[in-house]
């Protein structure tokens, strides 16, 4: 049998233009600076603005841009790094949880959660809304569904929703004890309110990490966090929490 033999193939005009682009940004630009426009940069590099902007999204692809709605094309933030998988539990509203709490209400939850939470499909639950920042800029953003069952003392509270009830939520669900929380992930599309809070077109990938914080025996919390895919990326291991990461690592995908 005979060998055969790969032709060697070019680099593309675009990933060649990506690589240059890329290395601009890391000497001549700061995180949230706005980039020239498109006409400047074809100019300046010497290409065609159609290959300028194969370069443009390839970089958007791998975190390196962010393209904001009604600003530009900006640099973006370091990537957050979400870590999956680790042997440190903790309940969120911790005080070393990054997370800002924004709202609350009492509601009947989705069917899939009010299976897994093993509550009535008619049986309203804490919801539980909050927010992740970095450098300024909406990252993530979720939902925190907790049954009554879970915090049954919060008659310190009397505000029926808002920041205020939801941090007392928060409170009471730290009585109990944690026995484990089990993370899953999955790559999926941003929603509209996904997609309007976190600053994204709809349709836009994200990531979908959903915790399950298991006390009594059962499921005590359920987080289902949508996280920017094009800012953040997984970490596995035992280090514990969400770590910013900063320097060369943001070119990690």
């Amino acid at each position: 049998m005979g060998t055969t033999q790969l032709e060697t193939v070019p680099e593309p005009k675009y990933w060649h233009l990506r690589t240059v682009l890329s290395e601009a940004l890391d000497s001549e630009f700061s995180v949230g600076e706005i980039l020239p426009n498109e006409r400047d940069l074809a100019a300046r590099f010497g290409v065609a603005r159609a290959t300028l902007r194969q370069a443009l999204e390839q970089l958007e692809l791998e975190g390196r841009l962010q393209r904001r709605r009604g600003v530009g094309t900006t640099v973006a933030p370091p990537r957050m790094g979400v870590s999956v998988g680790t042997a440190q539990h903790v309940w969120p509203g911790g005080p070393h949880d990054a997370w800002q709490t924004l709202d609350c209400a009492l509601q009947v939850p989705p069917a899939a959660v009010a299976e897994t939470l093993v509550t009535g499909r008619d049986e309203p639950v804490h919801i539980v809304r909050r927010s992740r920042v970095s450098h300024g800029q909406p990252v993530a953003a979720e939902l925190l569904y907790i049954p009554a069952d879970s915090v049954r003392d919060l008659s310190g509270i009397d505000a029926p929703s808002g920041a205020a009830r939801a941090r007392a939520v928060l409170r009471e669900l730290q009585r109990l004890e944690l026995e484990r929380q089990e993370n899953t992930v999955e790559l999926g599309s941003a929603r509209a309110d996904d997609a309007r809070e976190l600053d994204r077109l709809p349709g836009a990938p994200v990531l979908v990490v959903t915790t399950r914080f298991i006390a009594r025996g059962r499921t005590a919390a359920l987080s289902v966090a949508t996280y920017r895919a094009d800012t953040c990326r997984l970490t596995f291991g035992d280090s514990g929490g969400v770590e910013i990461h900063h320097g060369p690592e943001r070119h990690a995908s």
